[in-house]
């Protein structure tokens, strides 16, 4: 099994026809993705290597099936995008795009849950289930296919576990970058409770980082809620407070956010956490060995 994306998957990509969206588009098809339609108005009608091109996303829905919308448009036309792939039945949607502003995220957030979409992202690198489907701008030959799953708001720190992950003879079922935007569809929780009821998904690695509370939240959750061994990772030991670092939502504001509050939180609830990603990868592939 995999979670979010999978061979079920039917990929309609907003902004195909873009230099970024038609590169990353076409790395995903090359790597079995099902991508049956990209979407740029005034443009359908053509297509890019092969994929045709529609002028909305209900016409992709209709004529080739599409039920997963990665977007890939510029910011200001990216909250349109979303609400788009919503109105038009899509029941995943996986935002690509950053610097979309907090107040269209906001309207964007509720539209989807009100309407039961899955929303991950925006500012986000995607998601991978490995040997299935690759959705996003994960460079999949870093991850092989096994059961850690990981979620993480880190593209480049989830790149590293994965691959020394990979290097230790283990691999993943699904790897989930949820963005670290101040407000983003989806959080630790949301992903958290799919790994849980994921027959394939036997640990959990969590890759957090300052700013907010969403790790903290997440600790109380696993503790009540998930029955998987969960290892973590917290980027930014170092950062100094009121310094924004990395993510937009990467912002220490007073006392609250630090990595160091997070780690301890995480602790308290039995969870283990690497200081390093390194050492996290290395306590994964300790926890699933002794598990085995």
């Amino acid at each position: 099994m995999s979670i979010i994306v999978g061979n079920e998957t039917k990929l309609v990509i907003s902004g195909l026809t873009g230099r970024e969206g038609s590169f990353h588009g076409l790395r995903n098809r090359d790597y079995g993705t099902d991508v049956v339609a990209g979407v740029t108005p005034k443009k359908g009608g053509q297509d890019v290597e092969g994929i045709p091109i529609f002028d909305t996303i209900a016409e992709a829905v209709d004529e080739r099936g599409a039920n997963t919308s990665m977007i890939f448009v510029p910011a200001r036309f990216a909250a349109a995008a979303i609400e788009e792939a919503i109105d038009a039945g899509i029941g995943t949607v996986i935002a690509i795009t950053e610097h979309i502003p907090v107040h269209d995220m906001l309207r964007v957030y509720w539209k989807a849950r009100n309407a039961g979409v899955r929303l991950i992202g925006p500012n986000c690198p995607g998601v991978l289930s490995p040997g299935q489907a690759n959705v996003g701008i994960i460079p999949a030959q870093f991850f092989e296919q096994g059961s850690i799953g990981v979620v993480s708001k880190s593209g480049t720190l989830t790149y590293q576990i994965g691959n020394e992950l990979k290097q230790a003879g283990l691999g993943n079922s699904t790897i989930v970058g949820i963005g670290g935007d101040p407000v983003v569809g989806s959080d630790f929780i949301d992903i958290l409770e799919l790994f849980e009821q994921d027959e394939e998904t036997e640990l959990i690695v969590m890759v957090g980082e300052i700013g907010g509370d969403a790790e903290e939240r997440a600790a109380d959750h696993i503790a009540e809620n998930v029955s998987k061994p969960v290892v973590a990772y917290i980027a930014g030991f170092t950062a100094p407070p009121g310094k924004q670092m990395g993510h937009a939502g990467a912002i220490i504001s007073g006392s609250s956010g630090t990595a160091e509050a997070k780690k301890q939180a995480l602790e308290a609830q039995g969870i283990r956490v690497g200081k390093s990603p390194t050492e996290t990868a290395k306590l994964a592939a300790e926890t699933v060995g002794a598990k085995a």
